[in-house]
């Protein structure tokens, strides 16, 4: 993308600010530092970070690094604008918020809470902080026309290596080994990277809805739960399918399957602009409550893809916000079962004028 799109985006944040009375804004969370500056997507870990926005509503914004990250930082940013910390990164934020105003937002759930005892002691009485998080979450919600492209250069990816697979689910093969075999198909297709750690789950594993890959093998005669996704061109993937390896399924896993369809179903049918994320959710649950299987869904219906795999929208019950063209969200309903396994299916799908669109 090109500085004009992250200049952009910077500009229409400068506007909610105002409405909230901020003359800055400290930005800390990775995703967010680069969906306004394209500077960084990844912090090293997560005890470290690569640097931070302070977006001012007067519009001359800094970027904040340190060292290993100077002739980066240039390559993208004005270096008249560009602060190199060293060991004590609170005193020079501090320095420069002092020059920024007398209100600061920060994104309170992405600050620890020595880093904001010590810039507000610091501050000298010259800013106070105040939460703000979600700003920049609200406009990442509506994907531009670019983001969309990167998303579905991302899902097709992820759709082929699922038809792949599913030629390689063999007897005698284990979870690590089909993760494995995920990994590098992406990699050698043109992802930069997972868009998060591989779910393969055999047999009674599938009931874990955040299975981690192990030792145990396949078998004739199971369900194999497989959720993965990769990130291409700084976008992610996400999508689920469950396998039945052998002969024809036994009646249980074909009836559960079944019904995961349907709920799908019934909660794509009613997505379009204005409907309530909790009534989505509601559509698919009513599925399951009909038939006498709902405590078996133990999770929430869906949510947000972009630059992180999950991020808002949530399709879940306690959320009554409205569903808004541009959005890009999951719908992945799943029944689970200790004895046996589960079953999960999931599409990710665009929120269009007049319904959705599966990418």
């Amino acid at each position: 993308m090109n500085t004009q799109v992250f200049s952009a985006r910077r500009d229409r944040l400068r506007q909610a600010m105002r409405a909230r009375g901020l003359d800055a804004l400290l930005v800390s969370r990775a995703p967010n530092r680069y969906y306004l500056s394209g500077f960084e997507l990844h912090d090293p870990q997560c005890n470290e970070s690569a640097g931070r926005l302070v977006i001012c509503a007067d519009g001359r914004d800094w970027l904040a690094t340190d060292a290993r990250y100077k002739d980066a930082a240039a390559r993208l940013w004005d270096g008249e604008r560009i602060l190199i910390y060293g060991h004590d990164t609170a005193r020079e934020l501090a320095g420069l918020l002092r020059r920024c105003g007398s209100r600061v937002g920060l994104e309170a759930r992405a600050v620890s809470l020595s880093l904001a005892r010590a810039l507000t002691r610091e501050a000298c009485g010259a800013f106070t902080l105040e939460g703000a998080d979600g700003l920049v979450e609200e406009l990442r919600l509506i994907k531009d026309a670019a983001e969309i492209a990167a998303l579905e250069r991302s899902f097709a990816l992820n759709h082929n290596l699922l038809h792949w697979l599913e030629g390689e689910l063999k007897p005698g093969r284990s979870e690590r080994e089909l993760a494995w075999l995920v990994e590098r198909f992406f990699r050698e297709n043109g992802a930069s990277e997972l868009a998060f750690a591989s779910i393969v789950a055999v047999g009674p594993n599938a009931a874990l809805p955040h299975a981690i890959p192990g030792d145990d093998r396949l078998t004739d005669n199971c369900p194999v739960l497989v959720d993965v996704g990769c990130r291409v061109d700084d976008y992610c993937s996400d999508q689920t399918r469950t396998f039945w390896l052998g002969d024809a399924p036994h009646a249980e896993f074909a009836r559960t399957l079944e019904l995961v369809r349907e709920a799908q179903a019934a909660a794509m049918a009613l997505m379009r602009p204005g409907v309530r994320m909790c009534d989505v959710y509601a559509a698919a649950r009513a599925v399951f409550e009909r038939a006498g299987v709902a405590e078996a869904f133990t999770h929430g219906l869906g949510h947000g893809v972009g630059l992180e795999t999950h991020e808002a929208p949530s399709l879940s019950p306690s959320r009554t916000e409205e569903l808004r063209e541009g959005m890009v969200v999951t719908v992945e309903p799943g029944l689970y079962y200790p004895q046996w396994g589960g079953v999960r299916w999931e599409h990710t799908v665009l929120v269009e004028a007049d319904g959705v669109r599966i990418l």
